[in-house]
């Protein structure tokens, strides 16, 4: 049975996240120079997710676990405050030359853009500061929110340097890490993913000869519910109703790595992946749903192990998800729109910042129940 690994930071990055934090403070008052950084589903169903309104809270699956070879998993799952509380906090990361008119009121200075935040090489000591807030529209789908610093997509995976770790050698660890980046974009990025189709790209790096693992997948996939939901490990919205907005995800996380229990190398991921998406139908209006995932996984060694060379064991898949139903169980992400009447269970979980990275995943809690997004 493959261990659970431990979190282990990587170098510290050339600027600290307070650093940031305050340069994206003193952008919004004028400041010019900036940090260097290295940088059909039935209608029915549509109508019934159109008027179910808020949930408010946050949900959570079973504690983890192990299960004869399978992964173990935790599940947490957030949604939004009502619209007048949630954009009253939002946090914003951007500079008025990125804005029509003159945002901050008449004669004052535009700044230039927004500068790409540093990777983050180890976890930060607090979450983004709450800065001047801005609505997300179709042409500024991240306006208002800290994201709109991070990485689009596939370029805030950014994998560590590889060193041999224990008998794995440099080349073995490379490889670890650059399956477990396939993962993560196949899982949380692909188009055909997020569209609510098989995430085959993901799949197609985890080890079939895992007991249980893939056959759990795939039956999550084709007949969801409460216990049996793809969400806990794949971004999936259903077409018939939620639409992603453009064609960029922001991503921000690391990875980590370490001598792993088969002979192998163990890699441990953490990412934030930011999906602002619109109503398949109706009018334009924009929201974001946000997703923190923490995988970790191994590539043992095939000379010592019945595994499948060059494929991923799955040790753990944790999540939380904010601003989709908490009482909808049917594989697909479900975002609650400023429009939507605010109806729901009621809220019996914390309220969050999804933007938190400072935080562990999850609480460890059995009981199901719904808390709130602080923002979005």
């Amino acid at each position: 049975m493959v261990g659970k690994p431990s979190d282990e930071a990587g170098d510290n990055s050339s600027i600290s996240d307070e650093e940031w934090q305050a340069f994206l403070r003193d952008s919004e008052l004028g400041a010019t120079s900036a940090p260097k950084e290295p940088s059909a589903r039935a209608r029915m169903v549509t109508e019934r997710l159109r008027h179910q309104g808020e949930p408010e809270g946050w949900r959570t699956g079973p504690v983890p676990r192990d299960m004869n070879g399978r992964a173990r998993r935790r599940r947490q799952m957030w949604s939004v405050l009502g619209v007048a509380a949630a954009l009253g906090v939002v946090a914003v990361a951007v500079r008025p030359s990125l804005l029509p008119g003159d945002p901050f009121g008449a004669g004052e200075p535009r700044p230039a853009a927004v500068s790409a935040s540093p990777a983050e090489t180890a976890a930060p000591t607090a979450a983004p500061d709450a800065l001047p807030d801005r609505a997300p529209t179709i042409d500024r789908p991240f306006a208002g929110s800290p994201a709109l610093a991070w990485a689009d997509g596939e370029a805030g995976v950014v994998l560590p340097t590889a060193k041999a770790v224990g008998t794995a050698s440099k080349e073995r660890v490379t490889k670890a890490l650059e399956l477990t980046r396939k993962l993560l974009v196949g899982a949380n990025l692909d188009p055909k993913t997020l569209r609510g189709e098989r995430p085959t790209a993901a799949l197609s790096v985890l080890d079939p000869k895992q007991p249980h693992l893939l056959d759990d997948l795939d039956a999550f996939l084709r007949s969801p519910d409460r216990t049996h939901d793809p969400l806990t490990l794949f971004s999936r919205f259903d077409p018939v109703e939620t639409r992603v907005v453009g064609d960029v995800v922001k991503t921000r996380g690391r990875m980590t790595y370490k001598k792993g229990e088969h002979d192998g190398v163990t890699v441990h991921a953490d990412y934030t992946f930011v999906y602002p998406v619109r109503p398949a139908e109706g009018p334009p209006e924009v929201t974001r749903t946000i997703v923190r995932r923490v995988v970790d996984v191994e590539l043992p060694d095939p000379a010592h192990y019945d595994v499948t060379p060059e494929r991923l064991l799955v040790v753990r898949y944790d999540e939380e998800l904010f601003n989709s139903a908490c009482d909808v169980h049917d594989g697909f992400l479900h975002p609650r729109f400023r429009s939507a009447e605010p109806t729901g269970p009621a809220q019996t979980g914390p309220t969050v910042d999804p933007y938190d990275r400072s935080k562990a995943v999850g609480g460890g809690s059995a009981s199901d129940g719904c808390g709130t997004a602080s923002r979005l």
